[in-house]
């Protein structure tokens, strides 16, 4: 019989052959299950594509850079690749552990996915497929390893692995899907399947023409012949185009709408119009040569801006002459009764006046049985000055209570003065 009538297995047959030809060359790997579940996803979301290793390095290193789970939410996505620099793909990673924090807090309002084990699986399959953003592969893993359900995690590496060896179609390559595979695989040995699947479209990733990858295609499938010409890359998959019905139109709106609104900022973010992000003035910067060194002569760039402590000058009073303030006329004894002694001013600091020769004493006036004692305006005797020296003015003093207040007051000739 030739080799054109010989009958070709079927997908059952491969997928056994696979299995078979991925255990015999990898080992697997068991996944940390101590983890919480926002853990296991953003782990998850470093591991696609990478090695374990790698993936567990990068997400060790992840949590000693960063305070908690909501700096690394308001991250840029160029500063997280930068700590994810050991994976084949950091950039793509940051993205998807931005957004998958970003997701989780705008609908829980906090950093926890333990309300998706709580119910069945296929309600915590929904609650992470909710999450925007999140990658197929991220959805498959913590299904069949953090909520114990049945699923194949499938990335890029592997759907290429399936591909090379025959066990999917050219149309479900593009589509990005395997159907039935999870039929073809007992569930009591889906986690090692999927583990040892993994590191193999790492493999094909990483050195597509190596040894490793041709035994492996060799053991199941020696007839398939889609393996490129050495140095070519394996052809990326072609998304069919959207169907074009009212309702897929719909839903392709809604969809654009939805990614827009949970569109995260960063370097991914779409670029500022025009005049909303203010420009330094023309001719501001030294000007460079060719190999970036500054043209001797040239202006100096911008002066730094800095910020100069706010320090209070003193307040400083320019001395000037007192006027003599005038004598009151002397009070009636029944309106000085009535009306209170003036309060006195606060204080003011002014400059020190010029001392002036004590006033004579005015004679005592008789005292009278029916007037009080002592009058509110009636001007007190001043002590009798020692010779050669003037009596020097009471500073701040306030008179006493029931005291007749000094007539030569220092707020009576700060009332009177214009003001500065």
């Amino acid at each position: 019989m030739s080799a054109q009538n010989r009958q070709q297995p079927n997908r059952q047959q491969l997928v056994a052959k696979l299995h078979k030809a991925l255990r015999a060359t990898y080992k697997p790997v068991e996944v940390d299950a101590k983890r919480p579940l926002l853990e296991q996803v953003l782990y998850a979301c470093c591991l696609e594509n990478a090695p374990y290793d790698l993936a567990a390095k990068s997400f060790r290193r992840l949590g000693e850079a960063y305070f908690d789970l909501n700096e690394v939410r308001v991250t840029t996505v160029a500063e997280l690749a930068e700590v994810l620099h050991d994976l084949p793909d950091p950039a793509r990673a940051a993205l998807a552990l931005r957004r998958v924090l970003q997701g989780v807090f705008e609908s829980t309002y906090s950093f926890s996915l333990d309300n998706a084990k709580k119910h069945s699986i296929a309600h915590g399959i929904k609650t992470l497929e909710g999450i925007h953003g999140i990658p197929p592969f991220v959805v498959a893993f913590i299904g069949s390893t953090a909520l114990g359900g049945h699923f194949i995690p499938l990335d890029l590496g592997a759907m290429q692995g399936l591909f090379l060896t025959g066990i999917i179609s050219q149309e479900d390559y593009d589509a990005g899907r395997s159907p039935g595979l999870e039929r073809f695989v007992p569930k009591k040995a889906g986690l090692e399947f999927g583990s040892l699947l993994h590191q193999f479209g790492v493999d094909v990733l990483g050195n597509l023409h190596g040894g490793t990858v041709r035994k492996v295609l060799q053991g199941v499938n020696p007839d398939a012949k889609r393996l490129p010409k050495r140095g070519e890359p394996m052809p990326l998959p072609v998304p069919p185009p959207p169907p074009t019905g009212k309702e897929a139109l719909k839903a392709a709106e809604a969809a654009r709408t939805a990614a827009e609104e949970h569109r995260p900022a960063g370097p991914q973010a779409a670029a500022r119009p025009a005049g909303k992000t203010p420009l330094p003035p023309p001719g501001s910067g030294p000007k460079r040569a060719p190999d970036g060194t500054p043209v001797p002569g040239s202006k100096p760039g911008p002066k730094p801006f800095v910020v100069k402590p706010n320090v209070g000058r003193p307040i400083t009073i320019k001395p000037e002459m007192a006027l003599p303030a005038p004598e009151p006329p002397p009070a009636r004894g029944g309106e000085a009764a009535k009306k209170p002694a003036d309060k006195p001013a606060a204080k003011t600091p002014v400059a020190k006046q010029p001392e002036r020769p004590a006033a004579k004493a005015p004679p005592k006036p008789a005292r009278d049985a029916a007037a009080p004692a002592k009058t509110a305006g009636a001007k007190p005797p001043a002590k009798p000055a020692a010779a050669g020296k003037a009596a020097p003015k009471p500073k701040g003093s306030k008179p006493a209570a029931g005291k007749p207040a000094p007539a030569g007051r220092h707020a009576d000739s700060l009332s009177r003065r214009k003001p500065r």
